[in-house]
């Protein structure tokens, strides 16, 4: 029996050894002398501080920054919980969006749908819009937009609000990636943003273009993948170049 059972237990060893200890040692160690950037997370460092990774996106809201794509991982960008909305394209929530009651029994958004995602990314970028109910009628008392309001209304069986932009808004401007963590955006995601961006900041479109261009990736081997523009280090372009006075 013994004879059976040790060469079986030589091999086990062996290639625990080997596969477990000594090839992931050798990989780390090549990687580190030829790609160490990569294989400590691609960070992006201001001076001495870590701000964040090339790799995973993160949350900007404000005017004079370019704004990603929508995150459905946690509350949006957490590498512990990336994924997706696992919403198909026939999903009422995920076309329209859905509502619930908070602890304190207000109705708040529970998931804000692409219909909503349209009507801010085509308010905040100038995008000219047809729309069936005019959109004054969901102002809240700070002259915002109600979401909730208007996420009743896309659900409207009766009389649903149809809002139509007149041009075409990218499709990764108002959907969220499978991992929830894309860094980057499409180049024309960027360019619709250039106007708003260049206002906020007192810039001119014509520089704040040239920085999307001085961004814009190509495709891998010029084949592989789109051409896409990493949010996070566009804004920090955006952010030097304002310190410069430029």
């Amino acid at each position: 029996m013994w004879e059976q059972i040790l060469p079986g237990l030589r091999i086990k060893i062996f290639m625990t050894v080997v596969l477990g200890v000594v090839y992931p040692l050798a990989m780390t160690g090549i990687s580190q002398v030829i790609f160490p950037k990569q294989a400590n997370g691609s960070l992006i460092r201001a001076g001495d501080k870590v701000i964040g990774s090339e790799l995973i996106g993160q949350s900007f809201t404000k005017p004079e920054y370019f704004h990603p794509r929508p995150s459905a991982a946690g509350s949006g960008y957490d590498a512990t919980a990336s994924g997706g909305s696992n919403l198909g394209p026939t999903s009422a929530k995920l076309v329209h969006g859905t509502t619930k009651m908070d602890d304190k029994k207000n109705e708040v958004v529970d998931f804000d749908g692409v219909s909503l995602r349209i009507v801010h990314y085509s308010i905040e970028n100038g995008i000219p819009y047809e729309s069936s109910v005019p959109l004054d009628q969901f102002r809240d008392a700070n002259g915002g937009l109600n979401d909730v309001k208007l996420i009743k209304a896309f659900n409207d069986n009766k009389a649903p609000l149809v809002f139509t932009p007149k041009a075409p808004v990218p499709a990764d401007a108002v959907t969220a990636s499978a991992s929830g963590l894309d860094p980057h955006i499409s180049p024309a995601a960027a360019i619709y943003q250039v106007e708003r961006v260049a206002a906020a900041r007192g810039l001119s479109p014509a520089d704040v273009r040239q920085l999307v261009d001085r961004h814009t990736e190509g495709r891998w081997l010029g084949v592989i993948g789109e051409a896409r523009v990493n949010v996070l280090e566009l804004n920090l372009d955006l952010d030097s170049k304002e310190r410069q006075g430029q």
